[in-house]
């Protein structure tokens, strides 16, 4: 499998999962946001997915069956702020990487998709029957490759899983993974950091239409996530027809309610501050798992918010300046 973005958070994850799962992985990045460490002996091949010839030659010399393409850029604010590049690198590079797969009759494809694409919900839990109506450009970037996966399937055989992530956390529970982006931008490791000394978290909204007056959001452990990958591939191998699939819990928690979770599993305060609504960020995104449940027969084995927040503290402490630094045990 040739593993797109594969050094990043999710990237890492899924591919140590494909790889306990008997799979031969080999990673495609350009290390922009990922990180040669997350590999762990896996082959990388250092390219950008805009670059139809490295992806192609990837493929060749990997032999690759199938691609998992993670490689995105991903913060809401920062897709409003700057749509261009997002079109650039989440539609434009995702097309050359769906070109360099045709070329290479490479006919497998499971693409990192969003719960962005349904916009404001007009009813939870979300199903994937939900009407896509993004507000912001990350969403409408990842809808729009949604839109032309049909058009290569029919042109050029390739069959494609879309995985509607909605909010990835945690860490491996084996330690040997976790997040670590630069800027975070993801509200656990800020809590954490805020709970550590650092800058006060900031709460981007309190007046939402939700019981604390906060984001409701499906946080989802990111081992699951990727077992979602690795069932996604089986479904395709076993000639499953293509789709889309939420992935998440079903079960929302609030801004708040995920502070309250880092300071029990802390033991330490976290300060914050009240901050504007961030735009493109709807209320309340949560969702209806059954598809995933009944297709691929995938359930979240690692729900609970306080086992999410609980393996993420256990990879911050031990990396707290992320994968370049490391505290030995004891």
């Amino acid at each position: 499998m040739l593993v797109t973005g594969g050094a990043g958070y999710i990237g890492s994850h899924t591919a140590k999962a494909l790889r306990q799962a008997g799979y031969r992985v080999v990673l495609f990045d350009n290390l922009s946001a990922g990180h040669r460490e997350a590999a762990l002996g896996a082959p990388l091949i250092e390219g950008d997915i805009g670059d139809v010839d490295a992806v192609r030659q990837a493929i060749r010399d990997s032999g690759a069956s199938a691609v998992v393409h993670f490689a995105a850029w991903l913060a809401v604010g920062e897709s409003v702020r700057d749509p261009v590049g997002y079109y650039r690198n989440n539609v434009m590079g995702t097309l050359a990487t769906l070109e360099a797969m045709a070329a290479e009759s490479c006919r497998q494809f499971v693409f990192s998709s969003t719960c962005a694409v349904y916009g404001e919900p007009v009813e939870t839990p979300i199903r994937e029957t939900h009407p896509t109506l993004p507000i912001n450009a990350y969403g409408q970037t990842k809808l729009a490759v949604e839109h032309a996966l049909p058009h290569f399937e029919r042109a050029y055989g390739i069959r494609g899983i879309r995985l509607r992530y909605f909010n990835a956390a945690g860490a491996d529970p084996d330690g040997e993974l976790g997040e670590d982006h630069s800027p975070e931008i993801h509200i656990i490791p800020r809590a954490f950091e805020a709970a550590s000394g650092g800058a006060p978290l900031e709460l981007f909204g309190e007046d939402y239409p939700t019981p604390d007056g906060t984001c409701l959001r499906d946080y989802i452990h990111v081992t699951d996530l990727a077992d979602a990958h690795v069932r996604a591939l089986a479904w395709l191998e076993g000639g499953g027809a293509s789709g889309a699939y939420n992935v998440g819990t079903e079960h929302p928690s609030s801004v708040r309610e995920v502070i309250a979770a880092v300071e029990r599993v802390t033991g330490r305060r976290v300060p914050y501050r009240p901050a504007p609504r961030r735009p493109g960020d709807p209320a309340v995104l949560y969702a209806s798992a059954r598809r995933i449940r009944d297709d691929l027969q995938w359930v979240a084995r690692r729900p609970a918010l306080e086992t999410i927040v609980g393996d993420a503290w256990r990879w911050h402490q031990a990396h707290p300046r992320g994968f370049h630094t490391e505290v030995p045990p004891g």
